[in-house]
């Protein structure tokens, strides 16, 4: 695409369409981008949770990621659920033929708690997705396991920045929304600052799919050339405004409005 937006997701299906794959061609289309899919998993899942993971084998992940970056090329990856070891190594072994920053979401556990990340595999994401990443978004279980630290205040997020700066990627979001309070605050830590976003707190159940939907609004925004700042700052107000404008489906954590404007 001339001036760029081409985005390949690496990430698995959500069978009900609130987040993974679905969640990020969504929100990519909505922002201007061009998506392109390395599926790594087909999961069974509605609002209320996650019942089922099917694996696709690591030599098909690695292949959707070659025959799509050999071909159309992309401007950015993003990279969400990664599955297991094998998975991670398949497609970072894919990946490195091909010079493309990438957006990594290291989605590890669904909004109900069921495991997307296999126990062995925190490491292997670290070394081969983690470090170099243009910007990580971990939400703050993610960010305990990625740093073996206890992050459950805001002052446990600012002295958690040296053990995640230590992790190699250039920018990490550590995003505050597990954190009680009238607030959500994320900050952005890049090797020289620590930026400070902090919004009022939506009272709503449709949160199903934030953490993709804001990687793939960032992953969209640095396609087109914004740095993070820029790419996070909007990336926030795109999901901000799908909460806001949600639709009531489902009987659990329901889905974000992507087409809200």
């Amino acid at each position: 695409m001339a001036g760029g937006g081409r985005v390949l997701i690496v990430a698995g299906s959500d069978s009900g369409g609130g987040a993974g794959i679905q969640a990020d061609i969504k929100t990519v289309t909505m922002l201007g981008g061009y998506a392109m899919t390395a599926i790594t998993a087909v999961t069974v899942q509605n609002t209320l949770g996650v019942s089922a993971v099917h694996p696709v084998p690591p030599k098909i992940v690695a292949g959707q990621i070659s025959v799509c970056l050999s071909d159309i090329g992309a401007d950015i990856v993003k990279t969400g659920m990664l599955v297991d070891k094998d998975t991670i190594e398949a497609a970072a072994e894919a990946l490195e033929s091909f010079d493309v920053p990438e957006v990594v979401d290291p989605v590890m556990v669904a909004k109900g708690g069921h495991a997307l990340l296999a126990d062995d595999a925190a490491a292997a994401l670290i070394e081969h997705f983690a470090a170099g990443a243009a910007i990580l978004t971990p939400n703050l279980p993610e960010a305990e396991v990625l740093t073996g630290r206890k992050i459950r205040t805001e002052s446990d997020m600012n002295a958690a920045v040296p053990a995640l700066r230590a992790l190699g990627a250039k920018a990490v979001l550590l995003k505050g929304g597990h954190l009680e309070g009238p607030q959500v605050v994320d900050l952005l830590i890049t090797k020289g600052e620590v930026m400070r976003f902090a919004d009022p707190r939506i009272e709503t159940t449709a949160t199903h799919g934030t953490g993709c939907t804001l990687a793939s609004a960032i992953a969209a925004g640095m396609a087109f050339g914004l740095g993070p700042e820029q790419a996070v700052r909007r990336a926030r107000l795109f999901v901000r405004r799908a909460m806001e404008n949600a639709i009531p489906l489902g009987q659990g954590h329901g889905p974000l409005n992507h087409g809200a404007r």
